[in-house]
């Protein structure tokens, strides 16, 4: 077989479209040779291509169909909102196809056929994405409440600039509940409408969201997020996970990061000032949260109830 031409070196290590590639000068006749990949009707690639970010290995599989916008769990992902790790083929990537447009069918791709509205797409490194409030509702056809919840948590949360850099959330309760109203009748309503009424401002992780849940589900009542604990001896505030300021209890979820040296250092700086303070310190981690978290609720009411608090006889 012939050696064929190189590519354009922008088209050399990524998939492309042979509509772009037309653009950049290459030949049909290029675009047969037995040298590329076909990825499916319209979209070649010369590399292997699995170990690309998603938006690069995504991006022509939007562009080659129009009207279409990466949704379900590839949105959820190139808009970095919390999700477990699915069983399903890194290969495949989901788009919306708007009710009225023609029927698709093309391989690596899964198709929802559905409204889709102009004001619920936006641009991730250039890929049209629905957004943040859309992908929300559009996850509930494919998560448990719970895991709606978390998504929820993060989307809603304010975030912290000198981390994040942004200053405001990704979305609000009202954008969230706007989507509830507009989409009617759509697969998944009801959990998104039990899972909006569990959703909370000012949870930091999916592991505090989780444990939220778990502790009001128990009957405990609902901590507080996040809330800075005013520090009257003028020393160093503390700012719990979750917190009960009635009780002066704070819960802290410690993540892996609190193995390392430096970490266990201020772990056990802050267990001091709970102490100088005259807050009870509840630590949580990971062993706790397995069986549906019941350990860590059983450290939470034990705690709850030394602070004087009685459970409501119903």
């Amino acid at each position: 077989m012939k050696t064929p031409r190189r590519l354009p070196l922008s088209l050399q290590t990524r998939p492309f479209t042979i509509s772009e590639a037309a653009r950049e000068g290459v030949s049909p006749r290029r675009l047969r040779h037995g040298s590329l990949n076909r990825l499916g009707k319209g979209i070649r690639s010369e590399s292997p291509t699995a170990e690309l970010p998603l938006y690069v290995r995504v991006r022509p599989f939007v562009e080659v169909n129009e009207r279409c916008a990466a949704s379900h769990l590839t949105a959820a992902e190139l808009l970095d909102l919390p999700r477990r790790r699915q069983k399903e083929s890194t290969r495949m990537f989901h788009v919306i196809r708007p009710e009225g447009a023609a029927h698709l069918n093309r391989p690596h791709v899964v198709v929802h056929r559905m409204k889709l509205y102009e004001d619920e797409v936006t641009t991730v490194d250039g890929v049209l994405v629905t957004t943040v409030e859309r992908t929300w509702l559009d996850m509930a056809e494919m998560v448990t409440v719970d895991e709606l919840v978390v998504m929820g948590d993060s989307c809603v949360r304010m975030p912290r600039v000198e981390f994040e850099g942004r200053h405001a959330p990704l979305c609000t309760l009202a954008d969230l509940q706007r989507m509830i109203d507009r989409h009617k009748g759509k697969r998944g309503l009801r959990k998104a409408k039990e899972a909006i009424r569990l959703i909370r401002m000012g949870s930091d992780s999916p592991q505090e969201s989780l444990l939220r849940l778990a502790i009001v589900r128990a009957g405990l009542p609902d901590p507080e997020l996040n809330v800075p604990v005013e520090a009257g001896d003028g020393g160093r505030f503390l700012q719990p996970d979750l917190s009960y300021k009635k009780y002066r209890i704070g819960i802290e979820y410690e993540g892996e990061n609190h193995g390392n040296e430096a970490q266990v250092v201020r772990d056990i700086s802050r267990s001091e000032r709970y102490e100088a303070l005259g807050w009870t310190e509840v630590r949580i981690s990971k062993r706790h949260m397995v069986n549906d978290a019941k350990s860590a609720v059983a450290k939470v009411r034990t705690a709850l109830i030394q602070a004087g608090w009685r459970p409501t006889r119903s």
